[in-house]
């Protein structure tokens, strides 16, 4: 059984930062070793530059770095940029 799976990945950032929500996928084939976080949302992500929200999932995931190989990280949103995308995506009437 792999040390991480989407799951614990998952657990462990809406733990860690807060994350409201988070969509993880594993890359590896199930070995655990690869990861891609396509969507995390997050009050902690506010004022922060790109660069330094994946800095702070980064850091919320310092101990299963040690032991993960590759990690892909596409969107890092605060809870409003999230409801404006949403907004943006409905179908209008």
């Amino acid at each position: 059984m792999p040390d991480h799976t989407a799951s614990s990945i998952t657990q462990a950032l809406i733990d860690r930062l807060p994350a409201t929500e988070c969509e993880v996928e594993d890359q590896s084939g199930g070995c655990g070793a690869a990861f891609e976080i396509s969507r995390i949302v997050s009050s902690a992500f506010s004022a922060k530059t790109s660069l330094a929200r994946h800095r702070l999932v980064n850091a919320a995931l310092k101990e299963e770095l040690a032991s993960i190989h590759a990690l892909s990280i596409k969107q890092c949103l605060t809870p409003e940029e999230d409801a404006a995308k949403k907004d943006n995506k409905a179908p209008s009437s």
